[in-house]
């Protein structure tokens, strides 16, 4: 008969099915840059395509015809005010931890969401000529005539649908990733100050040991 151990065998935790798993420090430093990448050139993207021509048209003018553009902050200002709340959001995703960077990975998918829905649903808006139409022909009810679109509006949606993509990787991988600050590890806690070295010889290094609140006789 075999002798029989009292001492459970030691447990393996890879083959308990709800061990959790060890982060990927690569794919969090992945996605990271990806997110940063993603976000700084949708914001760009949607900054710079706001002040293309995004509509022409002409406006009848004494018998003749006067061109007319409009830029996109011209026609809706909300995918440029937008880009901006989603640069500071994802400056801000790094500066925050647990659900304050929940939040704020939030806004900054939202931010990319509503720049890129403004700019689609404001792509064969017309408004903006009609009123510039009116003011050049000094008649209200004057409207512009051979109205064309440019490709800018979608572009600048484009540009919302990176900020958005980073908003979802901030959301999804942003727990793992580091925060600002010098003085805090990994896991949030301040690093313990090294204690300054005082000279028993000098009086000014006790009065400084005395002030933060040291003794200056250990």
């Amino acid at each position: 008969m075999g002798c029989v151990s009292a001492v459970p065998p030691p447990r393996n935790d890879a083959d308990t099915p709800d061990a959790p798993q060890a982060p990927d420090a690569r794919g969090g430093r992945r996605s990271v840059a990806v997110a940063l990448l993603f976000g700084a050139l949708g914001a760009t993207v949607v900054l710079l395509a706001s002040g293309r021509v995004w509509a022409r048209g002409t406006a009848a003018v004494g018998g003749g015809s006067l061109p007319l553009t409009a830029d996109g902050r011209a026609v809706t200002g909300l995918p440029a005010a937008l880009a901006i709340v989603g640069l500071a959001a994802l400056v801000a995703v790094f500066a925050v931890r647990g659900r304050s960077r929940l939040l704020v990975s939030g806004l900054l998918a939202l931010s990319g969401l509503g720049a890129a829905l403004a700019a689609v649903l404001a792509a064969d808006d017309r408004r903006a000529l009609d009123e510039q139409a009116a003011r050049t022909a000094a008649d209200t009810a004057a409207q512009v005539g051979a109205l064309t679109h440019t490709a800018w509006p979608y572009v600048t949606a484009a540009g919302g649908a990176l900020i958005l993509l980073a908003g979802l990787l901030a959301l999804r991988f942003g727990g793992g990733w580091p925060a600002m600050g010098g003085r805090y590890e990994r896991d949030g806690s301040p690093r313990p100050r090294k204690a300054a070295t005082v000279d028993p010889d000098r009086p000014e290094d006790l009065w400084k040991a005395l002030d933060r609140g040291e003794d200056p006789t250990r």
